[in-house]
């Protein structure tokens, strides 16, 4: 497929998924979310391992795009944040680890899909920002996927306030994984992507999908689900493979 405002290319291992609208501070249209949707839906089919989300210029993601909102009416605006939900929810239900490099402001659905992510690099200079709280249109979608990543007196504090925080914040309060300096975020997320899809793919896409299930369940609900999934993944190739290669020493052969 032939994309506008995107670009997506296979370098190794991993996919990288770059947004491209610099111009318009890689603002989520309708268009630009359909583009993401197409992307992740072909690498859910392919071999590749791992996936990057970067952006072009200094800033990841302004959000969804106003002048593509403008006008629409209840089913159409229904319809916009359809795709966004899909694409978010597309995110953790990937095969694949992905990975956000931010290298500048992440605001609203620029904020959410950082938090969608299930791993994130960020630079020293990045904020993060749900601006919402301090306007006319609060921020409640990407509240979902910040409620999941950050506690939850964290994320009001963002969601009511409106208010950007620095990397640093971001760090200590668990949006994103490492704050490097700028020219070292792309080597970051691969170090830290490589790190993050060693192994057996098939047992990690097991293991990812039943992570993001179980962690909204109770308790007993949640050891329920996944000592089943757990007992059931013992069966595989892999899993025997790897506890044949434990008691023989020896590196295992995914």
């Amino acid at each position: 497929m032939a994309y506008e405002h995107i670009e997506r290319r296979d370098e190794g291992a991993f996919s990288v998924i770059t947004m491209s609208r610099p111009e318009r501070r890689n603002a989520l249209s309708e268009a630009h979310l359909r583009e993401l949707l197409q992307a992740l839906r072909e690498i859910a089919e392919s071999d590749q391992g791992g996936v990057i989300v970067a952006a072009e210029g200094p800033v990841f993601s302004a959000g969804h795009d106003f002048a593509d909102m403008d006008g629409r009416d209840l089913p159409a605006m229904r319809a916009l944040l359809g795709v966004c939900a899909e694409v978010m929810q597309l995110v953790q239900v990937l095969p694949q680890v992905v990975i956000a490099q931010v290298d500048g402001l992440a605001t609203a659905a620029g904020c959410q899909l950082v938090s969608s992510c299930d791993l994130a690099v960020a630079s020293e200079t990045s904020r993060f920002q749900v601006p919402g709280g301090a306007g006319g249109w609060f921020c409640t979608t990407p509240g979902v996927a910040l409620a999941r990543a950050v506690g939850r007196k964290h994320a009001l504090e963002m969601l009511l306030t409106g208010d950007p925080v620095d990397a640093p914040t971001a760090l200590a309060w668990g949006l994103v994984n490492r704050v490097v300096p700028s020219e070292q975020v792309a080597e970051e997320t691969r170090a830290l992507l490589s790190r993050a899809t060693r192994g057996s793919r098939s047992s990690k896409a097991t293991g990812k999908q039943a992570f993001y299930r179980q962690v909204d369940l109770e308790l007993p609900s949640a050891y329920e689900y996944a000592s089943e999934v757990m007992a059931s993944a013992s069966q595989t190739p892999d899993a025997k493979e790897g506890v044949r290669a434990f008691l023989e020493k020896r590196r295992p052969n995914f």
